[in-house]
This record gives C-alpha cells, structure tokens and sequence, in this order.
C-alpha cells in the first residue's frame, strides 16, 4: 500500500511539472491571470460547449478591469493579453521594432508553401520588402483608378436583384454578399471576369468557396494536424488548404502572367503591380518606406532577390481570402443592422437620393467618399462587428513592459512570446463606448468622432501591420449599399434572427443560422 501512496505521489509531482506548471507561467510573473482551478474550468467549458473564440477572449479581457494586461494561454503556450490603449499603442506603434512579426504558424513553414510567402505570414525584412510593393495597389490614386470597375458590378448586382425579386424575396446574403466580393477580387486581383449571381457554379467562385471553407471533421483535422505536426504534415502531403483549390488559383495566376508578358497586356490591376515590381520598376507613391532602419548593404541584396509567380500568387490568394470572407462578413453585418433598425436605413437612404440626384445616377469617387451618414454607418458596423476579432503579434527582439500602476511588476518578453490585442472585446468594452451592444451611428458624427480616443476604434488592427487593403474594403462595401439601397429596403423575413446569434464554431463572426433577409423594392 506505501508503495502505491508513493507511486501516487510521484505520478501527481510528474504531472504538475510535466502539464499544471506550465498553467502558473503568468501567476509566477505576478502578472494577473485565471487561478490553476478557473483556467481548466474554462478549457473544459470550451471544449463542451464548444464556446467560439471571440466569447472566450472577451470573457478573459472583461475577467480583469483595472489591468492594463492579463495573462492568457493557447493550449498550453503563454500569452499576454494586452488591454490597455495606450500599451497597444507602444507595442505595436512606438516600439514596433520589437514587434515587427504575426505570431508564427508553423505550418506556413513547412507544410504550405503558399502561405508562407503571403504578406500576412512574412516577417523581418521580407515582410517590409512586400509591403512596400503592394502599398502603392491601395493608395487613394489607386483606388480612384479601380472606383468604376467596382461601381460597374455593383450596379449589375443590384440590376441581377431587380431581375429576380422570387428570389430577393428572402436571401441569404452571407451567400450574396460572397458572390459579389467574390467577382470583384477576380478582376482587381487576379484580373478575369466572374457573374457569380448569374453564373452560380462558376469555378473561380466553387475554389474560392473550397480555399475558404473552415468547417467540417477533415477540413479541421487538416487544420489541426498541419499546425500541430507541421514536418510530419509536409511528410505526409497533408496541407493546410485544399490542394484542388491551392493549384487552381496557382495555375491561373501562372497562365495570367504568361499571357500578359508574351502579348504585351497592361492591366491595372495588383499582378500587373507585382510583375512591375519584379522587373525593378520604382514603387513612385509607396507609404512605407523599406529602407526604414535598415542598412544600405541590405537593401542592396533584396534587391536582387526578384518575386516569383508563387510570390505574385501567395498576394493575390491572401487578397483574396480577406475580402472574400471579411469583407462580405462586414456587409452581412451592415445588412442586417440597417434591416433591424428602419429609422438609420430610411436616413442613409435620403443620403443616397441626394447623392444620386446631385450625381445625375452616376456616382463620383469624391461625391462618395463625402457621405458622411454612410461612413457613419459602415464605422458603427465595424465598431459593433469587426471582421478581426483579435489581432497579434511575436515578440522579434526582448522587450521589458514597465510597472506604472501599483502592484505591477515588469514584465518580460522573450524573443517569439506571443501577445494577443482583443479588438472585439475593447469596442464591446463600456468603458470606451456607452451601451456598446446598442447600434449607433452616432458615436461617428463629426462631434463624437473626435471622442473616440486613438485605438480605441481599431477594426482593421494597429500600426504598420495593420490591414493593407482598408481603402479597397470601404469603397468596396460602401458602393454595394449605395446601389443597394437606392433600389431596395433591407427588411426581416420569417428567418431573420432578432437578435442575431453567433455561430459558435465559427473562427471568425458569423450568424448561426445565416444572414437571412429580404430586398423590398422602393416605391418612386
């Protein structure tokens, strides 16, 4: 029986410094965090309940008030929540030197190729080297340039709706609203022409449908197994996206650049921007600078160093993973909170029937970008419903936060610890925004915006690796629902959820049961 106690006891010693201390990391630190007792509570609520991502980093941001940062772990590997607006703005602003990286995947590593090359998975110097090719694709000359391309399909896809009202009688604009973003990154992004509303099971729109489906047993074991077991994944062919899908999008950028350079074609478009880049052409208006702290004899060896086609690809796929999903996730949201609350959709609406009397039915890149209750609008939607419920970052040089509060102590940062930035649950936070579960233009007026206080309002991230393609998303989003509603009224349906409910098992925000909602004609 002794023997058996001593076992016992040898066994429980083993497994607290094999598994439970890795659960003190943070309380060791003095940072503060979940007892051992409250963290595996919240890991077994999490796995039975299956409770989504955004719901439990809320939980754990609303967990501690009055600190500036929390600790947190994924699995079992640390990581510092940071709450406080001002210590966003230093990690990832002020000090970006230290936090110039994503927190690695190790699957973009080994097992896919295709993702490791994109500009959302570079680091260091390469990641500076790219996003200096593709900021000039998303500068305000850029976007005035590609304004009536994305104008005209608005305008067959609300045409398409006017055609059709059996059907826009109840949609599902998750499914809409995807077609839509899908047929505009075909053209500004790997420059062919879709009609998804008109031509359902196109391929351009089936791939894009495959490379972006994160549900399902095998999609998320594949998932699981490449970031986990990333060698034994590549070993085994195992990927993280669909190879159908993956060869697909790899293919057709291939033969869209071999077009172009054997018969001369000139498109302006992001592949035409990248093969101007690999052929050495200066980037004339790009905002970030890549020579910025870096010594000349460097820049001198990237330069040598030219894009391939999976480079070219790599952008353009990553392009189109954003604004496949998040973007047309954002319209979703801003369909329904339009539908739900009348009296903002029938204001916006008197500010699309001036524009367009003031246009003579054709908007203007500048009669757009001065609706002021429209981009109201779209900001209280990203406020309420950012498409990136979280971002972060990997510590890339060590980094000590100073006590500033009482009863802090510093806190060191290693090179690759992770820190984690809670988008969702600061603009859901009370203290930045009065009733935030309440939608209100209104907090984006001209008095009020001024208000806001800097990172507090953060929808596409923070600093210079916030999003790249903000402009595209917005003008994007804001010309759907010019066109949209000057013809329509967004109104509920039998399906449309009220209030709407998240969808659980979703990465991102996403309605449980769909966007469901009706496209009512307006009267003359």
């Amino acid at each position: 029986m002794a023997i058996l106690y001593l076992a016992g006891a040898v066994l429980c010693v083993v497994l607290y410094f094999a598994f439970l201390k890795r659960f003190t990391y943070w309380k060791s630190r003095g940072v503060p965090q979940y007892s051992l007792l409250v963290n595996f509570r919240e890991l077994l609520l999490g796995l039975i309940s299956h409770r989504g991502t955004t719901e439990t980093i809320q939980t754990i941001y609303n967990a501690f008030p009055g600190s500036r940062y929390c600790g947190d772990y994924q699995c079992s590997t640390p990581i510092l929540v940071i709450r406080d607006l001002e210590l966003i703005k230093k990690v990832a602003v002020v000090d970006f030197d230290h936090f110039t990286d994503h927190v690695n995947m190790s699957v973009a590593q080994d097992s896919e190729p295709i993702w490791k090359n994109n500009l959302l998975a570079l680091k260091g110097d390469k990641w500076k080297d790219m996003r200096a090719t593709l900021s000039p694709s998303f500068t305000s000359s850029k976007m005035k340039a590609m304004f009536n391309l994305i104008s005209n399909y608005s305008k067959a896809f609300v045409e398409y709706c006017e055609e059709h009202p059996d059907q826009a009688h109840s949609m599902e604009m998750k499914d809409v609203f995807t077609r839509f973003t899908n047929d505009i990154i075909a053209t500004c992004a790997f420059g062919i022409n879709c009609d998804s509303m008109r031509n359902p099971q196109n391929e351009f729109y089936l791939m894009g449908k495959d490379i972006t489906n994160f549900t399902g047993f095998w999609v998320n074991f594949r998932m699981i197994f490449t970031f986990l077991f990333p060698r034994l994944a590549k070993r085994l062919q195992i990927t993280f996206f669909s190879k159908r899908a993956t060869h697909f999008f790899a293919t057709l950028i291939r033969e869209n650049i071999a077009s172009r350079e054997q018969n001369g074609i000139i498109r302006p478009d992001m592949i035409h921007l990248l093969l101007e880049a690999r052929k050495g052409k200066a980037r004339e208006d790009s905002r970030f600078t890549v020579t910025e702290g870096v010594a000349d004899r460097q820049e001198e060896k990237r330069k040598k160093e030219q894009l391939t086609d999976l480079d070219i690809t790599a952008q353009a796929l990553i392009f189109f993973l954003a604004g496949f999903d998040t973007v047309s996730s954002l319209m979703c949201f801003m369909a329904h909170e339009l539908a739900v609350n009348a009296d903002i959709q029938e204001r916006l609406q008197l500010e699309v029937d001036d524009i367009m009397r003031q246009c003579e039915g054709n908007i203007t890149y500048e009669a757009l970008s001065k609706m002021e209750y429209m981009d109201m609008v779209v900001s209280e939607t990203m406020r309420k419903w950012p498409s990136p419920v979280f971002s972060n970052r990997a510590c890339t040089k060590s980094y000590t936060i100073e006590p500033e509060k009482e009863g802090e102590k510093a806190v060191k940062l290693n090179v690759n610890d992770p820190i984690l930035i809670p988008i969702f649950a600061i603009h859901r936070d009370e203290n930045n925004y009065e009733n935030p579960t309440r939608f209100d233009p209104e907090r984006f007026n001209r008095e009020n915006k001024a208000s806001v206080l800097p990172y507090q309002f953060i929808p596409f991230g923070v600093g210079p690796r916030s999003c790249i393609g903000n402009r595209f998303a917005l003008m994007e989003t804001k010309l759907a629902f010019f066109y949209l509603l000057s013809k329509f009224n967004l109104v509920v349906t039998e399906k449309t959820d009220v209030p709407l409910q998240l969808d659980k098992h979703a990465f991102h925000l996403n309605a449980k049961n769909g966007f469901w909602l009706g496209l009512k004609a307006r009267t003359p």
